[in-house]
């Protein structure tokens, strides 16, 4: 069953604009309701979260009327971040779980995700036929049964104690200087809090959310102003979180960047030595560096790839009984502790590793040296198709044969956004920014 409206992650667009409107919100939430409503009892229930978007309002109510149309009982919990609303889906019960949220999207984009009862995203076969509903004459619920709506006031903290659980019992963060960017996003007040009543010192960056500047020039996407943080206060380290705070990346004491690769270098070490790393073996995706599969077979551990998107990464996971993969852009999965990515308590695990070994930041984050890596991006019209140009195919083929034993190419389309990624490794830079440069060109002549 085909999906047009989903992506990698939900459906996603700019708010105010198809699929991102009011009326498809409307139809998605009655959708979903009639979908995963099983009876006719009234105990039926989805938990509703957000990040900071201004268009969060307007969704979350469209989304609630659907949904309360079919008979289900909407609880809001309004900004937390995504790993929250799994959680919560979880821990209370729910049939459903939705996030409004664009991750690290500018603020005019917005997005809805659905999340199961087990508190993991949808298979694409759910979500396929969620879609097919939309047009379809759904039932609607007597005017006896309508579902009813209220306000969850301890949402937020009730995920926080929760994500300090998975911080080891017996450390503390205490003597620990952390700046935290939370990018006016979703865990503006919870990452703050959470590191503070661990112990540590906290310089927070990115909690004055306006409905307008979440992301902007902030958090993990725009990982600068965390870094220029980090060296004007001393800080021991840096954590920047995305808008959803879904994912982490974390700066060392010197202002250097490390990517999810370091991190899930790091993680993967210290679990495989320890024996807690199930079928010693780390799921990433074809975008993580060869640097990384290196690292981890010198240990002995494996690296097992899947297509782009935090879903797909889990999917593997649990088809596999695995319990840490993510990606280079730092959705870090660690299934012992939450069902999808979760920057927060990713960040907590690093800061363990720091009060554990007493090792500086850029000594942790700097686990393996990375194969030289491009990423460009080409923007594409509506309705383009520029990978199915056979000029297009005949560039990308001459230039897969110049590279062919020295490194890879990799090119997709963005499931979120108009753009094709056009990624290369290989350890000659020039030939590296030769073949990148040659098939932007082609791809954008084409778009």
């Amino acid at each position: 069953m085909s999906r047009k409206l989903f992506g990698t992650d939900g459906v996603r667009g700019r708010a105010n604009s198809w699929p991102m409107t009011a009326e498809v919100a409307l139809k998605l939430g009655a959708a979903a309701g009639h979908f995963f409503r099983r009876d006719d009892s009234a105990a039926h229930r989805v938990v509703i979260g957000k990040d900071t978007r201004l268009s969060g309002y307007m969704l979350e109510n469209a989304l609630t009327a659907g949904l309360a149309s079919t008979g289900m009982n909407v609880l809001l919990v309004g900004p937390v971040p995504t790993p929250a609303v799994g959680f919560l889906t979880r821990s209370m019960r729910a049939d459903l779980g939705v996030m409004i949220s664009a991750s690290h999207n500018p603020h005019e984009d917005n997005g809805i995700k659905f999340f199961g009862p087990d508190g993991f995203k949808l298979s694409d076969q759910a979500e396929a036929e969620i879609e097919a509903m939309l047009e379809a004459d759904l039932p609607l619920a007597p005017a006896s049964n309508i579902g009813r709506v209220k306000r969850i006031d301890d949402g937020r903290g009730r995920y926080q104690e929760f994500v300090k659980t998975s911080f080891p019992t017996g450390l503390s963060l205490e003597g620990l200087k952390v700046v935290i960017d939370c990018a006016h996003g979703a865990a503006y007040r919870a990452a703050p809090e959470v590191l503070w009543e661990l112990g540590a010192t906290v310089i927070p960056l990115g909690t004055a959310p306006n409905g307008t500047n979440i992301n902007d020039r902030c958090g993990s996407t725009h990982t600068e102003t965390a870094a220029e943080a980090v060296i004007t206060h001393g800080a021991h380290v840096g954590i920047a979180l995305d808008g959803d705070a879904d994912r982490v990346m974390i700066i060392d004491e010197t202002g250097k960047v490390a990517d999810g690769d370091q991190i899930m270098a790091l993680f993967a070490a210290r679990w495989g030595a320890e024996g807690r790393l199930k079928g010693d073996t780390l799921v990433a995706t074809v975008m993580s560096n060869l640097g990384l599969e290196t690292f981890l077979k010198t240990r002995g551990l494996h690296l097992k790839r899947t297509a782009v998107g935090d879903r797909y990464v889990v999917e593997e996971m649990r088809k596999n009984g695995f319990n840490l993969g993510g990606e280079q852009s730092g959705h870090i999965v660690m299934t012992d502790y939450a069902t999808t990515g979760d920057g927060l308590a990713a960040a907590l695990q690093f800061l363990a590793e720091m009060a554990r070994t007493g090792e500086k930041a850029s000594t942790l984050t700097r686990q393996f040296e990375t194969v030289p890596q491009l990423l460009k991006n080409v923007r594409y019209q509506a309705g383009a198709q520029p990978l199915a140009a056979a000029k297009v195919q005949q560039v990308i083929a001459a230039n897969e044969a110049r590279i062919a034993g020295k490194g890879r190419i990799l090119i997709r389309k963005s499931g979120t956004e108009p753009l094709i990624r056009v990624m290369a490794e290989c350890e000659d830079e020039a030939l590296l920014l030769d073949v990148v440069d040659e098939i932007v060109e082609a791809v954008a002549a084409a778009g």
